[in-house]
């Protein structure tokens, strides 16, 4: 593991030179929050009247990160923090997690709920 580990660092070192400190935050930093009517263009209704909103859409790949362990720790937030611009409230977050629960274990839901008090806290900073 840790050979190829230091393989696809040294690779992305010979990529772009940037990338040797280059983390999952900082990945997080690159990928800017998409507005509320550009998620509904490409995640919502647009293509399918009938189907699933964006918020919908969110919310179950929320759930489907939660079950899979929390571990994408990165991709949790960055959904959480789209569902904030999606007009997701706290409580249909708190629930979609709580939900995962089921299937995933309770050790998933509270990293995941940690990982989006993290973001609603800073959204909620941001605000102010």
């Amino acid at each position: 593991f840790e050979s190829m580990m230091k393989m696809g660092q040294d690779m992305a070192k010979a990529i772009n030179p940037a990338l040797e400190g280059f983390t999952p935050k900082g990945f997080e930093k690159m990928m800017p929050t998409m507005p509320a009517d550009m998620m509904e263009q490409f995640l919502g209704k647009t293509f399918n009247p009938d189907g699933l909103d964006a918020k919908t859409r969110l919310l179950l790949t929320l759930m489907g990160l939660t079950i899979q362990g929390a571990q994408a720790e990165s991709q949790i937030r960055i959904t959480v923090r789209h569902l904030v611009e999606a007009g997701a409230t706290k409580q249909e977050i708190a629930e979609t997690i709580a939900q995962a629960a089921m299937f995933g274990g309770v050790p998933a839901m509270s990293k995941a709920m940690e990982l989006a008090t993290e973001v609603l806290d800073a959204s909620e900073e941001g605000k102010s």
